[in-house]
């Protein structure tokens, strides 16, 4: 193991282009952390908004080293951890936001509660593809809304990095699930992967797909990680007295609906455990809950056809990818070793 690594990073928010290849010392692990020697790690949202400096107060210092996910080897540990020993294959959301770096590197720092065993029958690959999304969808399903048997459940965006992971987990639960799309072959990806029935919300309005799916009357839990336009809708479809789960309130809403149906809001940042260094032990508990999940055969993680390298041209081409929208499932980046 040599004392540098290579990284990349970004001096600079602007477009896919400021990723850069770099080289930085090797860190050491803190007495909490455990090093790990990434092999994979994913694109969500979150990467592209910072990279892009629409989420200043969640980005890291520049040189910046971004990627929430991360799956890999275990280096290294702390004196203090007694979870996790060299050689061990782990996963986790393990920073890339402020305070921690990210796992677009050779190698990276990650507190241990942060991580779990990789699952058996997952690869590197899978598995850095399932931490931030797999999380968010359960603290939406199971935290939040608490969804289980014969909820009637609409996943918006059922193709998704989160709606994809989403479908499966409100299917393993239970619920009668249902979901949107915007194209035919998103439609079809997410009924293979559970949904009772899809709807082309580009081309059927709320009110006429609550009236097919839901008697007029809502769903039990509108399941919606897209938020901004979206959440309007999501109080639209959702029957009185019941539950929307949102990954995205940030923006300015009308909530009067709320108030005329008596609903409640679940709002969720998943990141918030690494942003705040509190309640991390969330993140490693619910990570092997849905390992749990994963070995019942009830969430498998899936990749996009297209895939990237951990480079500044793989990064920039995966994010160009991520945000042109056209991909389902996850978009994956794997060490070029």
């Amino acid at each position: 193991m040599t004392d540098t690594m290579h990284a990349v990073a970004i001096e600079e928010f602007g477009d896919p282009e400021v990723f850069e290849d770099r080289e930085f010392d090797r860190p050491d692990p803190g007495p909490e952390e455990a090093l790990v020697r990434v092999e994979a790690s994913s694109v969500n949202p979150v990467e592209y908004k910072i990279r892009a400096g629409d989420l200043p107060p969640f980005a890291p210092d520049f040189p910046a080293v971004l990627g929430c996910d991360a799956a890999g080897v275990v280096e290294a540990v702390g004196d203090d951890v007694t979870a996790f020993e060299a050689g061990d294959e782990v996963y986790g959301m393990v920073g890339g936001v402020t305070g921690a770096q990210g796992a677009y590197a050779e190698y990276v720092p990650a507190h241990a509660d942060l991580l779990a065993p990789v699952p058996e029958s997952l690869s590197f690959a899978e598995a850095a593809a399932l931490p931030v999304v797999g999380l968010t969808a359960w603290e939406m399903l199971v935290d939040k809304a608490d969804a289980g048997e014969g909820d009637s459940t609409l996943v918006y965006g059922g193709a998704g990095g989160v709606g994809h992971v989403g479908v499966q987990l409100a299917d393993w639960l239970g619920a009668d699930v249902y979901a949107t799309g915007s194209t035919e072959r998103k439609r079809e990806f997410a009924a293979d992967l559970g949904a009772s029935a899809t709807i082309d919300y580009t081309a059927t309005d709320t009110e006429e797909y609550v009236a097919e799916y839901a008697g007029g009357e809502g769903f039990d839990v509108v399941f919606d990680p897209v938020g901004d336009d979206h959440l309007p809708t999501a109080f639209e479809a959702v029957a009185p007295f019941e539950r929307v789960v949102t990954t995205e309130s940030s923006s300015r809403q009308d909530l009067s609906a709320m108030h005329q149906k008596a609903l409640s809001l679940g709002v969720v940042l998943v990141i918030l455990p690494v942003l705040r260094g509190q309640g991390r032990e969330r993140v490693g508990e619910r990570l092997r809950r849905i390992n749990e999940v994963v070995e019942d055969g009830g969430l498998e993680p899936v990749l996009d056809d297209e895939r990237f390298e951990l480079t500044a041209a793989g990064v920039a081409d995966a994010h160009r990818y991520a945000e042109a929208g056209d991909h389902v499932g996850k978009i994956s980046l794997v060490s070029e070793r």
